[in-house]
């Protein structure tokens, strides 16, 4: 078909189809015509639009019944002339605008829609959709003057219904997005952009509309889940655009004290304008913030991600342009886009941050100080509720709760100290956290697990430096949850506390509930920990930086204070063992809830208080507070780098003894803390650390051990530096070990046990540095788990050598001894020793300054063999063997010790214990072949 270019030439065309239709109103003439505006091109259409549409708008007002087949085909025919042309009349735009309104308006006589079928009622959506985007320029405006308020609100009206009431999807959502195009809040960049005045206009006609518009969206937006997640993300934007228009801060602030007069033949229509003076925008706010709780609760949970997403576009929304006007309903704006920070969702993650990013950057808390008192309150609340939410809600809801309270953190900002100067909201928050933050203390494991052997100091060379710099923090247990997400999230809490808080206000309180009750000490001081790595800006996520930096001094002040508490004595010597051994070495500690034990270093008089049984769960408590502050000593190196060097005289001793602790869990936290404070201070391994810091080290060994009876960790600390050193340390430590020597011979009968734990470590890290490797072999394994030295390449002339002394230590225990003369005519000769034969000279070299310490070791073990105690005797056989690896190479020494040690030896290879039988057996098969080899 021919296309009709010219007005006149479309004229010819169409003007027998209009002439038809103005005569008889039917679907097919309505056809016919609809087929020739198909030929005819759009500029020639425009100049015939008002001769086109008369027949069309003369069918929809013949008066009587009339068929929808017929209705829809018109409205449809419409639609079309529309879409191809502009309206350039606001009479024809008014006219057309009320005409199609009136297809959809029920009968007179009933309130409710018409009866209409779901294509007339959607055919006429989507013409006022096209009708409002045909109007030409200004021509829009004509629609939103004070006396066509009537025919908007007709038009609003219906469309809510249909968009409340229809259950057809997709009449729901284009009668929304219709009513979004009718209120001036298109998504299309075609309509032209309103200025002030104009937008001042808009927004006190749209006002009379506000409460139906907002009530009924809220119905739909919190209806049933059926209806669809498109219908729901329509009304949603619908709403946050509406309301962001009339209760914009901009607007308002504009608004005239008194109501304008309009004139008198407008007096009737000035009774529907609405004056949003101060008096209506409280009130409008206060029935909007009803409305926003109730969908904010709904769609927060909404199970489609697009629901959630708008849901933080209407608070990103009304935060930026309703500020002021709707300050009450942010608390629960606020609560909505904070809680859907961890959504499932990416996308609604990633919006949320952004979000949340630009209420910082814009600091929109920090300027407005009702906003911020506005997130003191939902701080307080949640803080209040948080214990109860944590008992009662699983994982996922725990994370959602936390979630919120740390972003409540991070949009206060600068702004926290507001909180923390009340002390309501301090107390509320401290006490949350002490109680979400308990562990759980029931685990025996933690309690059985003990440090036997040598294991740090048989590792090979650098192995205990790489494991410290891997992951270090101990995984903790906890009485409320067990997800790590949770404690990850109740670190960054604390940080972010710490970081925008006043670190000696935090300090200061923390520190008094860490003295106040023993059920609040570790929780108290995990807080500590994490506040401080906060305040240094050490793994703290935050929305923007902090306005005044951190002083290094205050940092180092608060450090410096914490750790006095730490180690302190009632905090840090802990019962954490039920070995008698080591309860008798427990002094007075009055915390968490042990009696204080009499006999303390100050010599007190007053009698003990009755003391509670120890319990494991006492235990496991004690163990973990320790940990808890092994780790904190960890952290402040960590955050103080090499200014922590000036408080390694106060925090280096006691780290060490602990790392000598029996207890499993202790010494590997301390090890680990050894770690942080090499990597912080830049020493290159733990060895450079004792060796640097051995003067003042060796110094406390010594004053410690000459009071023994009230520093028996003196013995840790020694063992410590020995098992992570190496011979280099030998000279330092050499007057320590004197003076053990010396004490031991003053107190054989009270604290004999006690140090000969120290000789037992001095002769393990001798025999480590000096010991012949002949001997290792011979016997494979060091007293209680030795074994740990790396394997050895063995050579021929040591495996014949092995098998040698077996056959001829065979005939020892058989009683068959060889003749020596014979014996020499017969054996082998061994390898050349370098020792013996230098010793064999004429004169008698001096013995090294290790086996001179291993001699008169071994003297005083020969006099305790005989020790009544059974512990005190194992122990004694432990280190026994241990001088002979020592002196093994020093056979004219180790000969006449042997010959000492043997009728002391025989009483315990006959008749005691089986723990002391076996021990013996070992002592007697390391003396006897060393002395053998010695003497050969």
């Amino acid at each position: 078909m021919a296309v009709f270019d010219t007005p006149q030439e479309a004229f010819g065309a169409l003007r027998p189809a209009c002439v038809q239709l103005t005569r008889a109103q039917t679907v097919e003439n309505v056809a016919r015509l609809q087929a020739r505006l198909a030929a005819v091109s759009a500029p020639a259409l425009q100049e015939l639009q008002e001769y086109v549409l008369f027949p069309l708008r003369f069918a929809l007002k013949v008066p009587g019944p009339r068929q929808e087949r017929l209705v829809q085909s018109v409205v449809q025919c419409i639609s079309s002339i529309l879409a191809a042309t502009c309206v350039k009349k606001q009479e024809l735009l008014q006219e057309l605008f009320s005409e199609l309104c009136t297809c959809l308006s029920p009968p007179s006589s009933s309130s409710k829609p018409a009866r209409l079928s779901e294509e007339l009622k959607l055919a006429v959506i989507q013409a006022l959709h096209t009708l409002m985007h045909s109007a030409y320029g200004d021509v829009i405006l004509s629609l939103y003057q004070p006396s066509t308020l009537p025919l908007l609100g007709f038009a609003v009206s219906l469309l809510l219904g249909l968009a409340e009431q229809e259950k057809a999807k997709q009449i729901k959502i284009s009668a929304l997005k219709c009513l979004q195009v009718l209120v001036l809040q298109c998504d299309c960049q075609e309509h032209r952009h309103l200025d002030e005045d104009e937008a001042q206009q808009c927004g006190d006609l749209f006002a009379s509309f506000l409460p139906g518009i907002s009530i009924t969206l809220s119905r739909v937006i919190t209806g049933d889940i059926k209806q669809g997640h498109k219908t729901t993300v329509s009304a949603i934007r619908l709403f946050y655009l509406i309301v962001g228009f009339v209760m914009a801060d901009a607007q308002l602030a504009r608004i005239p004290k008194n109501k304008e007069k309009l004139p008198v033949e407008q007096s009737r229509i000035s009774e529907l304008m609405v004056h949003r003076g101060p008096d209506w925008s409280k009130s409008t706010a206060e029935k909007l913030s009803l409305l926003l709780h109730k969908m904010v609760e709904c769609s927060s949970v909404h199970p489609h991600w697009k629901v959630r997403l708008e849901l933080v576009e209407l608070v990103h929304h009304l935060l930026r342009n309703c500020g002021r006007a709707l300050v009450a309903s942010f608390s629960h704006l606020l609560k909505a886009v904070v809680g859907l920070v961890n959504d499932e969702s990416s996308e609604v993650q990633s919006r949320c941050n952004e979000v949340l990013q630009g209420i910082a950057e814009q600091r929109l808390v920090a300027q407005n100080r009702a906003l911020a008192d506005v997130l003191s309150e939902n701080l307080h609340s949640l803080a209040t509720a948080l214990p109860r939410l944590m008992n009662s809600q699983d994982d996922a809801g725990k994370v959602s709760t936390l979630s919120m309270l740390l972003g409540y953190l991070k949009l206060l900002g600068p702004k926290i100290n507001l909180v923390l100067n009340s002390v309501s909201h301090l107390q509320r928050l401290s006490k949350a956290l002490m109680q979400v933050l308990e562990l759980d203390v029931a685990d025996v494991k933690i309690v059985e697990d003990r440090r036997w052997g040598c294991e740090g100091a048989c590792r090979p060379p650098g192995s205990l430096q790489r494991g410290l710099q891997k992951g270090r923090a101990q995984k903790k247990y906890f009485r409320f949850f067990m997800e790590e997400r949770v404690f990850q999230l109740l670190q960054q809490i604390c940080r972010v506390l710490g970081y925008y808080g006043n670190l000696y206000l935090l300090v200061d309180h923390f520190m008094g509930l860490y003295g106040e009750s023993g059920a609040y000490r570790k929780q108290a001081a995990m807080v500590l920990n994490e506040l401080v790595a906060g305040a240094a800006g050490v793994g703290v996520d935050v929305l923007r930086e902090r306005e005044v930096s951190l002083n290094v001094d205050d940092l180092k002040g608060s450090v410096a204070s914490i750790l006095d508490e730490y180690t302190d004595q009632a905090n840090w010597y802990l019962i954490t063992s039920i070995d008698t051994e080591e309860i008798t070495h427990e002094h007075p500690v009055q915390r968490a809830g042990l009696a204080a034990r009499p006999g303390g270093a100050c010599g007190s008089v007053l009698l003990p208080s009755p003391e509670p049984p120890v319990t494991t769960r006492t235990l496991n408590s004690n163990i973990w507070q320790i940990c808890i502050q092994l780790e904190g000593v960890g952290c402040f190196a960590a955050v103080l780098g090499k200014e922590f060097r000036l408080l390694l005289l106060s925090a280096l001793y006691p780290v060490l003894e602990k790392a000598g602790d029996k207890t499993l869990l202790i010494s590997e936290t301390a090890l680990g803390t050894l770690g942080d404070i090499c990597e912080a201070c830049s020493y290159d391994s733990l060895q450079c650390l004792i060796n640097e810091n051995s003067d003042y080290l060796v110094n406390g060994i010594s004053l410690n051990l000459r009071q023994l009876a009230h520093q028996p960790r003196a013995a840790q600390v020694l063992d410590t530096m020995l098992r992570h050193s190496d011979a280099s340390l030998l000279p330092l430590v050499e007057d320590v070990i004197q003076d053990v020597l010396s004490a031991l011979d003053q107190s054989y009968s009270t604290q004999a046990s006690t140090f000969l734990r120290v000789l037992h470590s001095v002769m393990a890290a001798l025999a480590q540095w000096f010991g012949s490797s002949h001997g290792e072999e011979q016997t494979g394994e060091w007293p209680r788990g030795a074994s740990c030295q790396g394997q050895q390449v063995v050579t021929r002339q040591e495996v014949e050598q092995f098998f040698l002394d077996y056959v001829r230590q065979k005939q020892i225990a058989e009683g068959n001894l060889p003749d020596p003369g014979a014996e020499e005519a017969d054996e082998v000769p061994p390898p050349a020793k370098p020792e013996q034969t230098s010793s064999d000279t004429g004169g008698e070299a001096p013995l090294p300054s290790h086996a001179q310490l291993a001699k008169d070791v071994m003297e005083r073990c020969i006099h305790l063999l005989s020790d009544g105690r059974l512990r005190v005797r194992l122990r004694v056989l432990d280190v026994l063997e241990l001088c002979v690896t020592v002196l093994h190479p020093h056979g004219n020494h180790l000969l006449p010790l042997a010959h000492r040690a043997w009728p002391a030896l025989v009483p315990r290879l006959t008749s005691d214990d089986p723990l002391a039988v076996l021990r013996a057996f070992k002592v007697q098969q390391r003396v006897s072949a060393n002395s053998l080899q010695a003497g050969a």
